[in-house]
């Protein structure tokens, strides 16, 4: 499991689809996110909690334990 700023993500390997699909775990959002790479996984993983954090106020990028995670 990867984590970037505070976030885990889930992944999961389609191989029919040759695709990577992920998930950040533990909000009360849903973001998901996938790749073909590794490397293209871990970037669409850091863009996604980025992009959430830049799209939330403090409170409301809150964890399902209601602690604010700081970036």
């Amino acid at each position: 499991m990867l984590k970037h700023k505070g976030y885990t993500e889930h992944v999961e390997f389609d191989d029919e689809a040759g695709l990577f699909h992920g998930e950040v775990i533990d909000l009360r959002d849903v973001i998901t996110f996938q790749g073909t790479s590794v490397e293209e996984l871990k970037s669409a993983f850091q863009d996604s909690v980025d992009d959430y954090l830049q799209s939330s106020t403090r409170s409301e990028a809150k964890s399902l334990t209601g602690h604010s995670r700081d970036a």
